[in-house]
């Protein structure tokens, strides 16, 4: 059977070249880089090499480069580093006797959200701002949710489910013009579209590997020199105390490789990758009745696609998608046995049935057109079959 895959915000296959510069480091190179001996030293090598390879994908300096297991470890240290930070100053200070403030949106994926709530429930404080329905922020509503208590402000540069993207420079001029740290998660826009931390003025920026075709289990994260951050791990002094552990050295070889990767191809595949993101939206649009785009009307990466089938069960249509040999992915998550809309397309405004109805497209470096042909093909007439079936959608035809 002929498979397509179009879940590349889910996860990317290792490139070749990733893990050629990999596979020492299994082997001949296994030494610990933390070791002074040579053969110590050349895993050392390996890994500064690699922090300057990350450190240029973003516009930062080497130095400001930590490696993670990953976005959830990178958005976890990130705001319990700074609120754990500014816990002590708050609780040391006499004109302040309110638990530190964050800001975040509604739309946020859940290593934030869920970080963000266990707080909330050792008492601290936290805003969740509501998005439009393109999925992104009104600026005035983050002005008017600082606080004298607020210490950080942790608004994601592309959603995962919508690829649309926050307009990170402003939100940073805000928080910089109110002395708060700013983090960002920035997992889905790593690679997609060009980043600078120092445009976007944020602090703190959270990178995985496997969103960025090097392995799993490995990531970054960009902390600005001078940010207070307490450590969340204690050990060695690996990385300057941030994240103590005997260093990944094949993982952060892969991931240095892979941003170097990205940097260098990031405009061509841009190009490439949103002209057939465009081929098959406006051919779903076209061939598929009564379907819409959600979050269409904002900047996006260039390779996301989320589009609401009215009429269908999104999971029932990615189970024949599947069937058919097609990967994509819907927006809803199971939980205690039962489906639950997704949150990001709720918060956008869609009701419930038709947030169950959206599927996400997100394609990736090696999508071909026929690839795209090949989705033009299957879901049109999966999308007809599943409304067929349906006696709520038939009724509602009927009645049109």
């Amino acid at each position: 059977m002929n498979r397509v895959y179009l879940d590349f915000n889910a996860t990317t296959p290792v490139e070749p070249a990733v893990l050629d510069a990999m596979l020492p480091y299994f082997s001949a190179e296994f030494a610990n880089a933390a070791s002074i001996h040579t053969p110590g030293q050349r895993a050392r090598a390996g890994v500064e090499t690699a922090r300057e390879q990350v450190a240029a994908l973003i516009g930062a300096r080497p130095q400001e480069i930590v490696f993670t297991s990953g976005g959830t470890e990178s958005d976890n240290h990130a705001i319990f580093g700074v609120v754990s930070s500014s816990f002590t100053f708050f609780t040391s200070s006499t004109s302040l006797t309110s638990h530190p403030h964050i800001i975040t949106t509604a739309i946020e994926h859940e290593a934030v959200l869920n970080t963000c709530q266990a707080l909330e429930k050792q008492g601290l404080c936290v805003t969740y701002l509501p998005t439009n329905r393109e999925g992104q922020i009104d600026i005035e509503d983050l002005r008017r949710a600082i606080r004298k208590e607020t210490v950080l402000v942790t608004i994601m540069h592309a959603n995962n489910e919508l690829g649309t993207v926050q307009p990170l420079d402003e939100i940073g001029r805000i928080a910089a013009e109110a002395d708060l740290h700013f983090h960002t998660d920035a997992v889905q826009s790593a690679g997609k579209i060009p980043i600078d931390v120092n445009v976007l003025g944020v602090d703190l920026l959270s990178i995985s590997g496997h969103k960025l075709y090097a392995p799993k289990g490995i990531g970054a994260l960009y902390v600005r020199g001078g940010t207070r951050l307490r450590q969340l791990l204690y050990g060695g002094h690996h990385q300057r105390g941030f994240r103590p552990g005997t260093e990944n050295v094949a993982g952060i070889v892969g991931l240095g490789k892979a941003a170097e990767i990205a940097r260098k191809s990031l405009a061509e595949d841009a190009q490439r990758v949103s002209t057939l993101r465009d081929k098959l939206q406006q051919g779903l649009l076209h061939r598929v009745p009564q379907s819409r785009v959600n979050g269409g009307g904002a900047k996006r990466t260039p390779n996301t696609t989320n589009l609401v089938f009215p009429g269908v069960e999104g999971e029932a249509l990615l189970i024949a998608l599947d069937l058919k040999g097609l990967a994509c992915s819907t927006g809803a998550a199971c939980s205690s046995g039962a489906v639950e809309p997704s949150h990001v397309l709720t918060a956008i405004g869609l009701p419930p049935e038709e947030a169950r109805a959206s599927l996400r497209f997100s394609l990736g470096r090696h999508t071909t057109s026929a690839d795209i042909d090949f989705a033009l093909n299957v879901v049109p007439a999966a999308v007809a079959q599943l409304r067929e079936l349906s006696p709520t959608y038939q009724k509602a035809v009927a009645h049109e």
